[in-house]
Order: structure tokens, then sequence, then C-alpha cells
């Protein structure tokens, strides 16, 4: 029988004195477990209790051994006593691998105030563009102003925008969905703004081999100050973030998909927010991960930076820029090669329950980012795939690409 005891160490705080049940399968006999006193199973589980703070230096044991983790659940303390908990029962895979942090309330989140068939008649007060000189298409930062209306959102949501204008059938435009750059003070914090960040669709017609123009984004993009826009919403409670403060705040981001994540950040580190806010001081770790082609590509790059120089301690900014930098193999660097040289990193911090990861922009990078956290996840003689469905199951993973 493997010997738990050998993971020794003792825990120093409290998140590191929580104990944790690895259900464990397929040990063998090898030159280190025949130092043992007693022999390995050939065939069942092994349950291990672990501290939180050897899980990593376990995993990496039961791998080295030929041992495959099929489940890893959190152990009452009041159960424990403080001392080693008795082996479970056999789990199925589907138990929890870690501890979920409490989410969001949806209950106070705020949704459909103002539905397609009766959208809100709201006017721009603003509209600026994103992208500098040299870089690639076109980006704005559009505010919209809210005033007289019971429209509310928090960080995270989408607003639904309908173009003015029918199609080619002559009916109105269908809604888009935008997700929201600012907090839920508005960037002018009244209370009275939504702000989007919004790029114009632009592609080749593979028919004709004409340019076509995204109908909304192009509304949006050449829309005037002072114009009437229609909106709906806000929707969405995917990419919420918890109350903790002390959360750590993994964030993946291509092009656009940085909005929720501009309002995140405004949320944890402006002056003017964190003095509006005295309920949320966010004094955890947030990492930035923000994929474009050019630097002049790189969406609120000064304020972003200030951010950081601020709080280096706190927030970290990573950019993958595929046309300026390369990759290990000399390839163009994307966001996925940057998640694949932090893997180690990225998984070491997910451990943890209070790890939030967020991805937002083209739904193109989900299969690479997948791909460096599977190989990483192996090292650790965990699947990758069962170990993400847990993680968004408690609510730490958190996905929205289009």
């Amino acid at each position: 029988m493997y010997n738990p005891s050998v993971s020794g160490g003792s825990a120093t705080s409290v998140s590191g004195s929580r104990l944790f049940r690895y259900e464990v399968k397929g040990l063998r006999q090898n030159a280190e477990t025949d130092k043992m006193d007693n022999p390995i199973r050939k065939s069942g589980s092994v349950f291990i209790t672990v501290p939180y703070s050897r899980m990593n230096q376990e995993m990496q044991r039961i791998t080295r051994m030929g041992g495959e983790i099929v489940s890893i659940t959190p152990v009452n303390e009041a159960d424990t006593n403080g001392q080693s908990a008795p082996a479970a029962t056999q789990q199925d895979n589907g138990k929890s691998m870690t501890q979920a942090t409490p989410k969001a309330k949806k209950k106070d989140v705020p949704v459909n105030l103002y539905k397609p068939k009766d959208p809100l008649i709201a006017k721009v007060i603003s509209n600026e563009p994103l992208v500098g000189e040299g870089g690639s298409g076109i980006v704005q930062h559009i505010k919209i102003d809210l005033s007289g209306s019971d429209y509310h959102y928090v960080e995270g949501q989408s607003a639904g925008i309908i173009p003015d204008g029918t199609d080619e059938k002559g009916k109105p435009h269908k809604l888009r969905l935008y997700s929201i750059a600012s907090t839920q003070h508005g960037d002018d914090m009244d209370d009275k703004t939504v702000s989007l960040c919004v790029r114009q669709l632009e592609y080749q017609d593979p028919e004709s081999g004409e340019t076509v123009y995204g109908t909304c984004s192009s509304f949006l993009c050449n829309i005037e100050p002072g114009a009437e826009v229609k909106v709906t919403g806000p929707v969405g409670k995917e990419m919420l973030l918890p109350d903790d403060e002390d959360a750590k705040i993994i964030m993946l981001a291509t092009g656009t998909g940085i909005a929720p994540f501009r309002a995140y950040l405004w949320r944890m580190f402006k002056d003017a927010e964190r003095e509006a806010n005295p309920d949320y001081q966010f004094h955890g770790k947030a990492w930035l991960i923000f994929g474009v082609p050019y630097t002049a590509n790189i969406l609120y790059k000064e304020e972003l930076e200030e951010l950081q120089a601020k709080y280096p301690d706190n927030f970290e900014l990573t950019y993958a820029i595929s046309r300026e930098q390369q990759n290990a193999e000399g390839g163009k660097m994307y966001i996925q090669n940057r998640v694949a040289e932090n893997a180690a990193r990225i998984w070491e911090m997910i451990q943890d329950p209070k790890t939030h990861t967020y991805m937002c922009g083209l739904k193109g990078m989900e299969d690479g980012i997948d791909a460096a956290m599977a190989a990483e996840a192996e090292k650790n003689g965990i699947n990758w795939d069962d170990f993400r469905k847990q993680m968004k199951k408690e609510h730490r993973w958190h996905v929205e690409t289009y």
C-alpha cells in the first residue's frame, strides 16, 4: 500500500492547511516504491490525503510512480479533527477536484431590462478610435448616455444594439451583442453611461471578391455623437467577477475581447472606482494575457500600463503580438503560444480554488489554449478535459468567444 505520510511538509497558513483527498489508480512497483514497507496494490484505488501546500509535489510524485489521479475532493476539516482523513469510498470522476469559491450573486444581476421589441432609445456621447497608426482595422470606443432610464448592468455583461435601417427583406435589422467595456458606474462614474469596444467587421466575399462590411459594427463605428441608438439588455451571467477581494483572476483576450477585462481592471484598480466601492478593495492577483497583431492594436494600452506600474504586485500584463514577436519555434506569437510558455505557472494557479480564468475574443484561440493546458495537465497525471469541466461546474472557468 502506498504510504501517504511520505508527502510530508507542514502547512503554515490557513489555505495551506486545507486537506484534499486524491483517488489514485495504477500505481506500479518501482525503485521508489520499493523503499516503502508495504506493497502496491495491483488493482483498485488508493486514497491519499494531502495538504494544499503539497498538492503539486504530490501530483508529480504520483505521476513518477505511474499512477493516475482519478479525482481530487476537499476534505471537511470538521471530519478530520486535525488528523489524516480515513479512506473514503470510491468516487466518480465527476466529483469536485477543487473546492469552489462563491460565485457572483446572480440574483442581483439585471437581465433584459430592455427587450428588442421595446429597446431603450439612447444617445451617443462620444466615439473615439482605439487603433494607433500602423495598426490593423478599425476599433472604436463608444460611450452611450443612459440618462432618464433604469438601464443598469454589472461588469461582465453584454448590451444589445439594433442598427438603424432594414435588411434585404425590408425587415428591421436584428440586434447584435457587444461586451460592455465599462464598469457599472460608467466611464464618467455617474451611473449614467455604458461603453462598448467595437471592431468594424470586414471580409472578402468568397464568390465576388468584394469587400463586405458588418451591418451593426459599421453602424456603430461610424455613428456620430448626439445620434440616437437602440439599446437592449443587459444580458449575460457567464463572465461575472467573484466578490472575493483576494481572488486570482486570469484573463485571456484577443482584440475587442479586452472589453470585459477593461471593466474588471478599472473596477479593481482605478482610483475613482476604489473610492466608490468601499466594499470591494481588490488586493488579489490579476493577470491579463492579451493577443493582438501589432503594438498599435493594443487597445487601452496607456491605461493598462499605468495600472500595471501602479499595482505591480497585483496586476500583471503580458502581450502576444503576432506580427512582431516570435514563438519558441520561430513562428508568429499568438495568445496560445504565450499560454504554452506559462502553462506550468497557470496550472499551479488554477489549483487554488480562489483562481478564476476568463477567456474572451476569437473562438479560434480555444483549441490552442486547451492543447497547451492539456500537455501541462498530463505532466501532472490529470486529464485536462475533465479538469476544465470541473472548473466550469465550480464557476471558475468562463468563456465568451465568437
